[in-house]
């Protein structure tokens, strides 16, 4: 008989102790899905009452009808997040989150792809000021302009799924901060030289406009970032490549030059096309009258285009008065006439002189 007074007084012993144990807010506990409510779920995980899941607790995610078989069950055993610890009052039941946990299991992730500088996919969703908003494991992060293969956000981006670097995670400071340029450079360094081993000059390739700055466009080649120099883009004069050429466009370009040891590759748009100062060289001569449009005007003259992709110079000292400032004269888009003065296609010069209008003669390209 004392044996069995001692188990008993042995077992209540055991469940007291379980019943005091401290459940705090971050703990990870794990339970067992026992009941569904309208607004929640309860969970048992050896409190004195079950603890509540609140089903905005459980997913970021829209659910209709409050159907959330897709994340849990009842009978399900899972490991939760505790919200909110047990109050005073029997009704202050402990708080669940499931959403909470999966979103500090991404953070971790995250820290371990940063440590191992492991490469990350992630979904670009918002352009926002400097840069672009992206989703990674149901966090949100930010990736600047500066970390951009682009060097700047376009509205094609979006949602599109970009391989990203981590460059600061900080659960606790909410701050995901993420580089495309260091996945990209490290790519391309995997691939660069099989890339360019299989390239030859002169050769027609296809690729997409990656990034755009003041001296030229960038190319993807098979992954390999090609140079269009400005100078390269048109045989017109252009103010700035974005001119011609938008980010994320589809272009065939011919390879001008292969540096294999610098790894780099030049590229040129316009010699997709005839050579217009090839065309023209039967078409005028010297001392010939033509009508062209003025396309920009310097301090020192106007240049003139007087036929598709060629432009001449209409020196200040050529003008009507000489040396008088060419901006009090033309405007961009004034058609005008001009003599030909002197005429020399091979070296793409063509220098032009004022004239008293007399159409007769005159040609108008």
């Amino acid at each position: 008989m004392a044996n069995t007074v001692n188990e008993q007084d042995e077992f209540v012993k055991l469940l007291e102790e379980s019943y005091n144990y401290k459940f705090s807010v971050a703990d990870v506990v794990k339970g067992i899905v026992i009941k569904q409510e309208n607004d929640g779920f309860l969970v048992d995980i050896g409190a004195k009452t079950e603890a509540f899941l609140p089903n905005k607790e459980i997913t970021n995610n829209q659910v209709n009808d409050r159907d959330y078989s897709e994340y849990l069950t009842i009978n399900d055993v899972k490991e939760f997040y505790i919200l909110r610890e047990e109050g005073d009052d029997e009704n202050d039941r402990i708080i669940l989150s499931l959403k909470k946990l999966s979103c500090a299991k991404a953070w971790q992730e995250l820290q371990n792809a940063k440590f191992n500088n492991e490469t990350i996919n992630a979904k670009v969703v918002q352009i926002v000021r400097g840069g672009v908003i992206v989703e990674v494991s149901d966090l949100r992060g930010f990736v600047p302009a500066s970390q951009l293969r682009t060097g700047a956000p376009f509205d094609g981006l979006i949602n599109q799924e970009i391989e990203v670097k981590v460059l600061e995670a900080d659960a606790k400071r909410n701050k995901l901060i993420l580089s495309q340029r260091q996945a990209v450079a490290e790519q391309r360094e995997l691939v660069v030289d099989e890339i360019i081993s299989n390239l030859e000059i002169g050769s027609v390739v296809k690729g997409k406009v990656v990034r755009i700055a003041d001296f030229g466009g960038f190319i993807d080649i098979n992954g390999v970032d090609g140079l269009l120099p400005i100078s390269e883009i048109s045989w017109q004069r252009i103010k700035h490549p974005s001119d011609v050429i938008s980010l994320g466009e589809e272009l065939e370009v011919k390879i001008l030059k292969i540096d294999t040891d610098m790894k780099r590759i030049s590229l040129s748009l316009k010699r997709m096309g005839d050579n217009p100062w090839e065309s023209i060289e039967n078409e005028f001569k010297e001392g010939q009258i033509i009508k062209g449009t003025v396309n920009k005007v310097t301090s020192f003259g106007a240049f003139i285009n007087i036929y598709p992709g060629v432009e001449a110079l209409l020196p200040s000292a050529e003008m009507e008065p000489a040396n008088a400032n060419p901006f009090n004269i033309y405007n961009v888009g004034d058609e005008v006439e001009v003599l030909i003065k002197k005429f020399t296609p091979q070296e793409h010069r063509i220098a032009l002189s004022w004239r008293p209008t007399d159409t007769s003669t005159a040609t108008t390209w």
